[in-house]
């Protein structure tokens, strides 16, 4: 696998850092971490296609085939037929298998270091009505590691609740405007919402205050 090696040095293949650093936990070995890192960058339901992979990899297609028997195996990747766009029946490689254990690998480490934040993972699906993606389970680590309190995260959820929005983008924006802010408690979160309103209404005042009846158009 030394011509993957190269192309993982060229940036032809991205390696989420959390992976890189515990793929071994997944009971990987390298060349086989990065072939899977290779089909996880062509997302999921890839066409089965070992001699394309083969060619882009710069790998006989022996070995492809090997890998993808060996990942079968510890069922990180599966084998499937799905119907394509056109309606037609192809058979690709499938890593919904991977991306629950990737998922568990996450949660699992962090119950291990940091048991008292784990419910914000249950907290924060519950508000979504779904269950996270393994690449929003790092968003909300990384939201942790920054210095976000448990509290102060579950704010900014409820905050973009309300507003609509359930997506880990809009929620990071608030987190970083209220890190601005100097906000760092919920009774932070709930000062900050007074002097809003209170703005808001003298903004009101200031409208309905105005008296329109005086106001005359010089003839």
């Amino acid at each position: 696998m030394d011509n993957v090696r190269e192309i993982v040095k060229n940036g032809s293949i991205v390696l989420p850092l959390y992976l890189l650093k515990n793929y071994k936990e997944l009971n990987l070995e390298l060349n086989e971490f990065i072939f899977l890192m290779y089909l996880y960058n062509k997302g999921n339901n890839i066409p089965l296609n070992p001699k394309l992979f083969s060619e882009e990899l710069g790998v006989d297609s022996k070995e492809i085939m090997i890998l993808i028997d060996t990942l079968s195996t510890k069922h990180l990747i599966e084998d499937k037929v799905i119907k394509n766009d056109k309606n037609i029946s192809e058979e690709v490689l499938s890593l919904d298998l991977f991306y629950d254990k990737y998922s568990n690998l996450i949660v699992s480490n962090i119950n291990e270091k940091d048991k008292d934040n784990t419910d914000i993972f249950d907290f924060i699906q519950k508000e979504f009505g779904r269950t996270l993606a393994s690449t929003e389970y790092e968003v909300i680590k990384a939201w942790i590691d920054d210095g976000n309190s448990e509290e102060v995260i579950k704010e900014a959820v409820k905050e973009a609740i309300i507003n609509g929005v359930s997506n880990l983008r809009y929620i990071d924006k608030i987190l970083l405007e209220w890190r601005k802010k100097g906000i760092k408690t919920a009774a932070d979160v709930e000062k900050n919402r007074k002097n809003y309103r209170k703005k808001e209404e003298e903004s009101e005042e200031k409208i309905f205050d105005y008296d329109w009846m005086d106001d005359s158009i010089d003839e």
